[in-house]
């Protein structure tokens, strides 16, 4: 477990926000967002943030200048980007293709990339300093659908910060805008893979048919005052090497031997987040697995597809069962889960959206997982080479990420920030220490299949 200097203290100098629009004509249009895209859920901002270090052979070059062409250019390609969203009859969205441009911010730091030190990891300090919420553009509603701020650093490299409109794209899209940015900064005049908007083909079906059971969009009351508040929270971040990762497959089943590493590491988490916010044994706790769904669809979805493509299959059971069962019991909720994203649930999925409003996902006692650690966030280059960090700007209450690391020792790992109460993070730390030191008795009770299968 490690995180930046908390004591870090630094000025950002920024310039006047500006309007970045398409470098060429683009159409007017009126463009509709998918019946996935609009859910309740994914309208909100989204940030991240990439480290650069100094590149000599670009010596002379400005990052800001670079970019900011970069990305007018890229708008003539993802002109939808330049427009703004706007709501029709029962929520629909849909982008109104103004060309008005992205928001854009030009900005100067007095710290170098090495005094953040060695572990770039939320939380970073200083954060609304790299990624200012200029007033009036946070709405989900008439507003830039990007922010980008771009900061020089002291020695030469640059921090790239943006702020996306989830409903416009999931991290698979985000990163296949920003790779292309970086392709036209290098100097290429248009993308390898072209944007396709295509959001048709996750609209609902006529007639509208419900098909599958959808828990993860349940109304749930929070009777108990389950929803975590946003005060007193402490946010810290646990690196997890292959080391880490062998020491908690201890705890798996011989017949579970085969899961991924999401898997095995969001049941551990769940588990010990349960156990460290001490619910009530006969509370039901959910854990949201963020699941992209490109290549369930036959055909897959087109490539350069860049809408939200994404499912939050859900693994429901009682607090008690969770936290007293050995961790297999965890690991095949979360697996039976993933095992629902089909094209029939997504389809069943579309019809859901239009049938109840589009809903939130159920936020009570749910615990949201999402694995970014193929989304590419860390490949993108604007000339300076691969980013030092690339991934979300902070964590948040409901959420965890995985997010790809490498330690200042050249170990690869995943870095996963969470986000609790700070008593309950101390208990946290505590069981999720006892796994990771375990002795061979623990290991043996927990490896067992003998499960309370109830709730299977």
């Amino acid at each position: 477990m490690a995180s930046l200097p908390s004591s870090l203290v630094f000025t950002v100098r920024r310039c006047q926000p500006e309007l970045v629009a398409p470098a060429k004509a683009t159409p007017y249009e009126f463009r509709q967002l998918s019946d996935i895209d609009d859910q309740e859920g994914l309208r909100f901002q989204m940030p991240g943030l990439q480290f650069y270090r100094y590149d000599p052979s670009m010596q002379g070059r400005d990052p800001v200048h670079v970019i900011r062409e970069a990305i007018a250019q890229t708008l003539v390609f993802y002109y939808p980007f330049a427009g703004r969203l706007r709501e029709g009859p029962n929520r629909k969205l849909a982008v109104e293709c103004t060309a008005e441009g992205i928001m854009f911010i030009e900005a100067d730091a007095d710290i170098t990339l090495k005094q953040f030190g060695d572990n770039l990891q939320p939380p970073f300090p200083c954060l609304e300093e790299l990624l200012y919420n200029v007033p009036g553009s946070d709405g989900v509603l008439n507003c830039p659908l990007l922010l980008i701020q771009v900061t020089r650093l002291q020695c030469g490299g640059f921090i790239f910060a943006l702020r996306l409109n989830h409903t416009m794209s999931d991290a698979a899209g985000l990163v296949q805008f920003m790779t292309a940015v970086g392709e036209i900064a290098r100097g290429a005049t248009f993308p390898t893979v072209q944007p396709v908007w295509q959001r048709e083909l996750l609209n609902a079906r006529d007639p509208l048919r419900v098909t599958c059971p959808h828990r993860e969009y349940e109304e749930v009351e929070n009777t108990k005052g389950t929803i975590i508040p946003p005060d007193d929270m402490v946010l810290r971040s646990f690196f997890f090497r292959p080391t880490e990762v062998s020491a908690i497959r201890r705890f798996v089943p011989q017949y579970l031997s085969k899961s991924s590493t999401f898997e095995v590491l969001t049941a551990c988490l769940w588990r010990c987040r349960t156990i460290a916010l001490q619910k009530d044994p006969n509370e039901e706790v959910r854990v949201l697995c963020v699941v992209n769904a490109r290549s369930k669809f036959n055909p897959p979805l087109p490539v350069g597809y860049y809408g939200n493509a994404l499912a939050y299959p859900v693994a429901v059971t009682t607090a008690g069962r969770l936290c007293n069962n050995p961790l297999g019991y965890a690991l095949e909720l979360v697996r039976k889960a993933k095992a629902d994203v089909t094209e029939e649930h997504m389809r069943s999925l579309a019809a859901l959206m239009v049938i109840k409003g589009r809903p939130h996902f159920t936020v009570v006692n749910s615990y949201v997982m999402s694995d970014l650690t193929r989304a590419g966030f860390r490949e993108v280059d604007f000339g300076w080479g691969k980013a030092a960090y690339g991934g979300p700007a902070k964590g948040r209450v409901v959420a965890s990420y995985y997010i790809p690391f490498r330690d200042n020792r050249g170990e690869d790992g995943i870095v996963v920030p969470v986000c609790l109460p700070a008593v309950a993070m101390e208990k946290f730390i505590k069981e999720l220490d006892a796994m990771l030191n375990a002795d061979e008795e623990l290991i043996r009770v927990h490896s067992s299949t003998k499960y309370i299968l109830s709730a299977l």
